[in-house]
């Protein structure tokens, strides 16, 4: 299996070499991740600016890094390490959850959606720590990974799809399991705070407080709350055929839907 490894937290990211090691259990592998990090990019692309390519040592593999983000990663990993395409495309581990809503931002996961775009097997993948200060349970992810990673490429595929795997920062002793669940809901209170710099001048700081209940049975919230490994099959297709046909019928519009 020819496999692409690309994250958000840079080439640094100690997450990055967890997931290389699960992943050369499963074939050969090569990485183009940034040269620095860039979290939260979401799914932004470098159009304007020309990207550099760097090659790197990491652990006797191939590897980059380049001056963009994760879609570029991906991109230039498909021209520049895998010319003739690749069966696999890993983003992560992120330090960090990525859960609910948080997909819409993050760089980890919008390496994962550009492998699902070249029509690729993408998985993202997330250590869901919360608090700043705890050590992150690396060895978690590194045993959970081993054990499930093969399971997960194995799995049927589905055309513009893909997986988001957060696995709780906790010990490896801790974890009750692994469940399949839906997107939850993950959003911020203060999102944007008003500062002053030494000379009274006001910036801004945005970021805010994460306000995530727990109670959203079903969903990747409530599973990562309890000690679960949560997997979340994501789809490209935003289309809502169903309220579409609706709206349709209600307006008295034709739908092809």
């Amino acid at each position: 299996m020819r496999i692409l490894i690309t994250n958000d937290d840079g080439i640094h990211g100690h997450g990055l070499k967890v997931l290389a090691e699960a992943a050369k259990l499963l074939g050969e592998v090569k990485i183009v991740a940034p040269d620095r990090e860039r979290s939260a990019c979401g799914h932004a692309m470098t159009l304007r600016d020309p990207l550099r390519v760097t090659s790197v040592p990491f652990d006797g593999l191939e590897a980059y890094t380049v001056n963009g983000v994760p879609v570029d990663c991906v991109n230039v990993g498909l021209t520049v390490a895998w010319p003739d395409g690749c069966d696999l495309v890993l983003s992560g581990v992120n330090h960090g959850p990525n859960l609910g809503f948080d997909i819409t931002y993050s760089g980890t996961v919008a390496g994962a959606m550009e492998g699902a775009i070249n029509g690729i097997r993408s998985i993202s993948v997330s250590l869901a720590t919360f608090v700043v200060e705890a050590p992150p349970h690396w060895e978690t992810a590194s045993q959970w990974l081993g054990e499930n990673l093969g399971k997960l490429a194995g799995l049927p595929e589905q055309e513009l799809c893909f997986l988001n795997v957060n696995i709780p920062s906790i010990a490896p002793n801790e974890v009750r399991g692994t469940k399949f669940a839906e997107m939850g809901r993950r959003v911020y209170k203060d999102r944007v705070e008003r500062r002053d710099d030494p000379w009274g001048r006001p910036y801004y700081w945005q970021g805010g407080a994460v306000v995530m209940k727990a109670n959203q049975p079903g969903t990747d919230v409530m599973a990562v709350s309890e000690g679960f490994v949560s997997v979340t099959p994501l789809s490209l297709n935003w289309t809502q055929h169903k309220l579409a046909r609706l709206q349709a019928e209600t307006i008295g519009w034709p739908s092809d839907l």
